[in-house]
């Protein structure tokens, strides 16, 4: 499609049947955007590029190098090429310059008569207008076809041989995770020629257009367009810029439908959750979503609104998250099945690299979908995520799944410090939950440090923090005192009455370890009676 004005195009129009072509004619096929009359001999600040320069050679007549001077200037500049009327002073071209313009490939162009630069730069200003106003009618009419072609689909080829067919290039379509498709049809071998070519020579930035397909603001695949013959325009671009974005209209819509269709298939999901298929019959299933999908192991995903979003808030918006979190954990070798159970979303990430780097690739992913969507409306604020322990059998994922809402529970017991988004993070609370669930946690927690939680209830003291603070410094006075903003004879006397409520021997080992368990519980009880029944006198539980 010819919608650029070129020199070649130029030399056919009435002024230029009496003109001689003595260098760079390697270069006609330049494209012009403008025509500018230069007298002047510094002109790199007034050039913008494929520009079409016409002088009678004023500023430099009388001295090659100045020519020299302005020809590579405006070369530099990337000018389409020089026109020079001879009649008007009489002049030779030197060979150096001649010599400069075959190297470059840039036109140099004689008038061997006087000619009215006003009339030319009216008659080429024209012709470059109505090639605008074609090029604008045509990129339309490209537009209205892609359009149709979007309605009638079943895969992305189609799109991939109209823009071939309208622009006569090579098309290559490079996905991130599969292979590469190419219009026309190349070998692998030489596919892998042609990237290093486009990616590699600088040389060859006027034949390649490259525009990234972008599907949830996650780069998901790039376009690129190559042609040997000639030099890619503006309107190429454009029309590279409309088949990116009809791709990613295609592919957005494919992924909204397997989202689709994996939600209608969740029956089959919720009993895999539950644990009732073996590895054998989990994988026959998934067999049929795609015959090659290999799962090393898996990893299950909760998320839920926050409990200060459920009242008078607008629903959990599962369709987006489900399409946001596929674009993106795919990319980092996961295959996604999303469900929803009991207004939860429930993502079972099954794990196609090795499961070496499992929690690295998820927290990256996770960054990543804050990262899109805090450019939006800032959706992911009113989740709360939780993510079970990683097991190795498909068959097992039914434990990753209790184990992600065992953590989402967790989470709202826990202070912001304390908070993971992963169950094999929580550690000691994990215990504490456990403890609290099969026994009487407040009664043990007062067992241990009942006489510290009096005398500084009855005394309004700092016996509590101290402790804390005490243990944390591994048992360090200095340090101790240094965190505190205390005195070290202050700390001292604090130090005895702990002795004579815990006993003398409370930092030796065991000892030790039970009262720093018990002080982890001791804040998980304050945290969840706050939360449950609002904070007490002393922001502790009644007996």
């Amino acid at each position: 499609m010819n919608t650029s004005i070129t020199i070649e195009e130029i030399l056919t129009r009435r002024h230029f049947n009496r003109t001689d072509v003595v260098g760079g004619e390697g270069g006609l096929k330049r494209q012009v955007k403008w025509v500018h009359c230069l007298e002047v001999t510094q002109i790199s600040h007034l050039l913008n590029g494929n520009e079409l320069i016409l002088t009678t050679g004023l500023g430099w007549k009388d001295s090659d190098s100045t020519f020299l001077s302005f020809l590579n200037q405006l070369i530099t500049c990337n000018a389409a090429g020089l026109c020079i009327e001879m009649a008007t002073h009489a002049m030779a071209i030197p060979q150096s310059a001649i010599d400069l313009a075959d190297e470059h490939g840039f036109p140099l162009i004689l008038f061997n008569q006087e000619v009215p630069f006003v009339e030319i730069t009216q008659d080429i200003h024209s012709l470059i207008i109505n090639k605008q106003y074609q090029m604008i009618s045509n990129l339309e009419t490209y537009s209205q076809q892609l359009n149709k072609k979007l309605l009638e689909i079943d895969h992305y080829e189609p799109i991939l041989k109209f823009l071939h067919s309208y622009l006569n290039v090579q098309v290559m379509f490079i996905p991130n995770e599969n292979d590469i498709a190419c219009i026309p049809k190349i070998k692998k071998k030489l596919i892998q020629q042609l990237l290093a070519e486009v990616y590699e020579k600088q040389n060859l930035s006027k034949f390649v257009l490259k525009q990234r397909i972008r599907v949830l603001g996650e780069n998901y695949a790039e376009l690129v367009i190559y042609s040997s013959n000639r030099e890619l325009t503006d309107f190429d671009s454009l029309i590279l810029d409309r088949t990116a974005t009809a791709l990613a209209q295609y592919l957005l819509r494919e992924i909204y439908l397997e989202e689709k269709k994996i939600s209608e298939e969740s029956k089959w999901l919720t009993n895999w959750l539950e644990g009732e298929y073996s590895d054998e019959v989990i994988r026959e299933q998934l067999s049929y979503i795609d015959p090659k999908m290999q799962l090393e192991g898996g990893i299950v995903c909760i998320c839920k609104q926050h409990s200060r979003y459920n009242k008078g808030s607008a629903k959990l918006e599962g369709t987006y998250f489900k399409i946001l979190f596929r674009s993106v954990f795919e990319q980092y070798g996961f295959q996604i099945f999303s469900m929803e159970v009991h207004q939860h979303l429930v993502f079972i990430l099954g794990d196609n690299r090795s499961p070496g780097d499992w929690k690295e690739r998820v927290t990256g992913a996770l960054d990543r979908i804050r990262m899109m969507d805090a450019t939006g409306r800032n959706r992911m604020n009113v989740l709360s995520i939780g993510f079970g322990k990683y097991v190795q059998k498909l068959s097992e994922i039914y434990k990753s799944y209790e184990t992600a809402r065992e953590t989402l529970l967790l989470q709202e017991t826990l202070t912001e410090e304390s908070r993971s988004y992963f169950y094999q993070d929580l550690h000691m609370y994990r215990m504490i939950a456990l403890i609290n669930k099969h026994g009487n946690l407040e009664e043990t927690v007062y067992e241990y440090l009942g006489p510290v939680i009096e005398y500084d209830r009855r005394n309004n003291g700092e016996l509590m923090p101290t402790l804390k603070t005490y243990l944390a410094c591994n048992g360090s006075k200095q340090e101790t005192s240094k965190q505190l903003f205390i005195v070290r004879q202050t700390l001292y006397h604090r130090l005895e009455k702990l002795e004579r409520l815990l006993g003398a021997n409370f930092m030796k080992s065991e000892q030790r370890l039970g009262i720093e368990f018990m002080i982890f519980a001791l804040d998980y009880l304050k945290l969840r009676k706050t939360k449950v029944n609002g904070k007490t006198a002393d922001g502790f539980v009644e007996n």
